[in-house]
């Protein structure tokens, strides 16, 4: 790297510059996606999930017979076995199910030995479901873990393909799936048009709202074969964002939620927690349903904490619509900057999963683990918008207007300095600050943690207020929803948009909206490694996988530091530097 060129300087006539490469073409691997799944009774495939050192959960459901009704509760057998063939069988039981539950079956492996790989599959009568492959955790000495890290994978915007990328891959001890597993929307709903050209149109064909709702878009979200491969394949660590209720949701509503014709929140969420929790591979937590925060030891190498950010204490996210008009004055923006914004009554996780997650974080450090691995779902570093308003024209706003209608005020916001996404950790910097200071004094040193929600791929510094290094932030780009900095987004200059909010944000090392895939991350005891694997379209089942770019990164004393990268293009390798 040449020090002396500036991040600055590497853009310094900002969009009017593209990007130009300084590595070589990755190399393709071309695959044919898995098009069938499974039928039958057993019509929406086998999946597990939720590992510990001894038990997993194993998930299936029952497509029901005709005269169903007359004969509940229906009984399910289920085995394991230490081989695919089932010739070494460890365990046999049953369980039931009915309408009360939509015919899901989930079930417990119990009495397992740590660290090993199990098979599963159910029976009714002579009809068997697909095999299912899973992992329990390991104890003791551990010398590496690998996880795929994922997010958002909008049905209508293409096909799973990064799903079966990840069906794929071997020696993979989880999924983390890090929230939007499915949308809410209707036909008329964001994805609703690539949906009909793809004939991939969300069933049913409105927006989710009620109970029957949630549970028939879960099933047409497991009935996608690659979705089963993947799930059939590993384990499934998941979190919820937003959209498995509704879209930018927070403790008492959510931004696509109207009172007045869809009803109360409180009984539109309690219908979306169900129907994930009858559909999911998943604990049920012993309190609220909204608590779905847990914790995973994986030997004396790192814990993997899952949080939760949306449902259970997040006060309302602030809307630009709503800020910009009372922002007339220099005054009012450092108000709402350094005041509003930093209200410490602005809650995110709550005072019940931050005294858990101390508690966690202090056993990890007893424990010697050298690695903190937070599964989370929207971006955690301080990002702050570039200044738009000189690049993007009143054409630019009137189209992207028509995909969100927040875009004119924030064009307008993005001169004055203010986070780029309100609804980010940013937003709620004092809440961040709790969670920092919970870290610190915990000495949970060598914190990775690992992002969705944003459709983009990130590498970032995470550093207090103080300017203390805190860790290290991975974001995935998606299964399928489309990036903000995806090349084509304002009006063609997504991609001079992602360079130029690396370059005014120093904590932003990567930042880039092309090519949908999942983060392949290895632990080993000094060091990680974390690989942006991608595919080159989502709109054919045909795709080429690549690695669009790698990060190493160090444990080095007083945390997790980036150390080195490789894949990037010319000036994404200098915003790095």
């Amino acid at each position: 790297m040449n020090n002396f060129v500036t991040r600055r300087q590497a853009l310094t006539t900002g969009l009017a510059l593209g990007a130009a490469s300084c590595a070589t073409a990755p190399k393709m691997t071309p695959y044919v996606a898995v098009g069938e799944g499974a039928g039958g009774i057993f019509a929406h495939g086998v999946a597990s999930g939720d590992p510990q050192s001894d038990s997993v959960v194993i998930w299936t459901r029952i497509t029901p017979p005709p005269n169903a009704r007359l004969a509940i509760p229906l009984t399910v057998v289920w085995e394991s076995a230490a081989d695919e063939g089932f010739t070494d069988m460890r365990g046999k039981g049953e369980a039931q199910t009915g309408p009360s539950r939509d015919w899901t079956v989930k079930t417990l492996l119990r009495d397992l030995t740590p660290g090993e790989t199990y098979y599963y599959r159910f029976r009714i009568g002579d009809e068997y479901s697909p095999v299912g492959r899973t992992r329990t955790l390991p104890v003791g000495a551990l010398d590496r873990a690998r996880f795929a890290a994922i997010s958002c994978s909008n049905y209508p915007f293409g096909h799973f393909n990064v799903y079966d990328l990840i069906a794929r891959q071997d020696g993979l001890d989880a999924v983390l799936h890090l929230g939007d597993y499915i949308y809410e929307y209707g036909p008329d709903g964001y994805g609703g048009e690539t949906g009909a050209r793809l004939g991939r149109e969300h069933e049913p064909a409105r927006e989710t709202v009620t109970l029957d709702d949630y549970r028939r878009r879960h099933g047409q979200y497991k009935s996608d074969p690659a979705s089963q491969a993947m799930h059939a394949a590993h384990p499934l660590i998941p979190i919820w964002d937003d959209h498995e209720t509704s879209n930018n949701s927070w403790k008492n509503g959510a931004e696509n939620h109207q009172p007045e014709t869809e009803g109360e929140w409180n009984a539109r969420k309690r219908a979306a927690l169900q129907a994930y929790y009858e559909w999911m591979p998943v604990r049920e937590p012993a309190s609220a349903p909204e608590a779905f925060f847990r914790s995973y030891a994986y030997g004396d190498l790192l814990t993997l904490a899952a949080i939760e950010t949306r449902l259970m204490a997040r006060a309302r996210q602030f809307e630009y619509s709503d800020v910009i008009p009372t922002l007339e004055t220099p005054e009012d923006v450092d108000r709402f900057k350094n005041q509003i914004l930093w209200d410490e009554t602005r809650d995110m996780l709550g005072a019940a999963q931050l005294d858990y997650l101390d508690r966690t974080m202090r056993q990890s450090v007893a424990a010697g683990q050298p690695w903190r691995l937070i599964a989370n779902q929207i971006i955690m570093a301080k990002v702050t918008a570039p200044d738009l308003t000189r690049y993007v024209t009143e054409e630019d706003i009137v189209s992207l207007e028509q995909q969100w209608s927040q875009a004119r005020a924030f064009v307008k916001s993005s001169a004055l300095g203010l986070p780029a996404n309100l609804d980010a950790w940013d937003g709620y910097p004092a809440a961040r600050e709790r969670f920092y200071n919970m870290i610190k004094t915990a000495g949970a040193e060598g914190m990775i943690v690992v992002t969705g929600d944003t459709h983009t791929w990130w590498a970032n510094d995470l550093v207090a207020r103080d300017g203390a290094h805190m860790g290290v932030e991975l974001g995935v780009n998606s299964v399928t929803s489309p990036s903000p900095f995806r090349p084509e987004f304002l009006g063609g200059k997504g991609k001079q948009y992602a360079l130029l909010t690396n370059r005014d944000n120093k904590d932003v090392r990567y930042l880039s909206g092309e090519h949908h895939g999942f983060i392949d991350l290895h632990v080993e005891r000094d060091s990680a490694r974390a690989a942006f694997m991608a595919v080159d379209t989502i709109e054919s089942r045909n795709y080429n996988a690549f690695e669009k770019a790698r990060f190493d990164i160090a444990r080095t004393q007083g945390g997790a530091a980036f150390k080195d990268s490789d894949g990037l293009k010319f000036k994404e390798n200098i915003l790095f530097g």
